[in-house]
């Protein structure tokens, strides 16, 4: 009865493994064909340049595909170290994702004046030599969004030094149109726009939050009850 019990876990835990490498797979395909097809597109962000969609997805990609490929060798191994190893790892990473959630909840205000600050900072960067990440990036936002600047159309009155703002800022686009007067412009703040829509969307959010939490649990359960079975076949072969 044990025996068999152990092989069910044993394929369950292969099964479920697997399809977590596979998303791996999934996602870290994702993150290159976004670096090789859209590398223009970065972060909006002056102080973490690295930090870009597809530079995200590609780490996080490796790292599933890594803990997917320790359980799914340690459960039709039925190597204890193996079993172990994926259940701290990904015990880890729980901890990790909920202290950062805490922390966010904790000193949002703060994450919000910073966010705002470095944005700001990073509207210097744009049109710039080096910088054509962060150039398509904020020309994407303010013309999919309808939106201008950061926390105001009046935020690029201090990168060009004049009463500018870039062309994808205006109601209807055209050539240097961002030279023409603000009522041709886009007034709602890009910032508290993406803010919103973010808000608007809060339960696809959590819903994808919790899917997460719920996947990395089961596999704990899965990781700990089957090396807690092998624990025990070991000892009663003993």
């Amino acid at each position: 009865m044990a025996h068999n019990c152990l092989q069910c876990i044993k394929y369950l835990m292969f099964v479920f493994n697997l399809l977590f490498w596979l998303g791996g797979c999934g996602i870290l395909g994702v993150g290159i064909w976004l670096a090789v097809t859209q590398g223009n597109f970065a972060t909006l962000s002056s102080s973490f340049p690295s930090l870009s969609a597809a530079n995200l997805l590609i780490v996080t990609g490796t790292f599933v595909m890594i803990i997917g490929f320790v359980g799914c060798i340690g459960a039709i191994k039925e190597n204890k170290c193996l079993l172990l190893s994926f259940f701290i790892m990904l015990l880890i990473i729980f901890l990790l994702e909920l202290t950062v959630v805490i922390l966010f909840f904790i000193y949002t205000d703060k994450i919000d004046k910073y966010a705002q600050r470095d944005l700001k900072k990073g509207l210097h960067l744009y049109g710039t030599d080096g910088n054509i990440g962060l150039t398509n990036a904020w020309s994407i936002i303010q013309t999919d969004f309808r939106c201008c600047g950061v926390s105001n159309y009046t935020d690029w009155f201090e990168v060009y030094n004049t009463t500018r703002v870039p062309d994808s800022c205006c109601l209807e686009f055209s050539e240097n149109c961002g030279l023409h007067s603000p009522g041709t412009w886009w007034k709602a703040p890009c910032y508290e726009t993406v803010k919103v829509w973010l808000q608007e969307n809060l339960l696809a959010v959590g819903i994808f939050g919790l899917c997460t939490a719920m996947v990395q649990i089961l596999g704990l359960t899965f990781a700990m009850t089957m090396y807690c079975q092998v624990v025990k076949a070991d000892t009663y072969c003993a």
